[in-house]
């Protein structure tokens, strides 16, 4: 049987390194859901522009987001539905308060 001091530096040992990784999980999270945000942006930005092209105003019943939702749900899957799209079109007026908020959370410190 082990004795006590070494049960009590094993469990030392473990607190520290499970410490370690949910600090590192958590930092991974946070990116991964930065860079997602980022990506919906930029798709949104995409969309406005191909329907816009250059205009004001995109035109009525382009038909953009059902032919991309389409095409990227057969390549990527899930996710990509006709209102995903639209909601990613939303985000792209959303995102510089998105953007301060979520740099905010990846700068803070558990």
């Amino acid at each position: 049987m082990k004795n006590k001091l070494q049960a009590t530096n094993i469990e030392s040992a473990y607190n520290s390194i499970k410490s370690i990784l949910e600090n590192a999980r958590s930092k991974a999270y946070r990116a991964i859901n930065f860079a997602m945000v980022e990506a919906y942006w930029n798709i949104g930005r995409v969309i406005v522009e191909e329907e816009q092209k250059g205009k004001h105003k995109a035109e009525y019943g382009a038909g953009i987001i059902r032919d991309l939702s389409a095409r990227l749900s057969r390549e990527y899957g899930k996710g990509f539905d006709e209102s995903n799209l639209r909601d990613n079109k939303a985000v792209l007026s959303d995102f510089p308060k998105m953007r301060r908020t979520a740099s905010r959370i990846i700068m803070d410190p558990l």
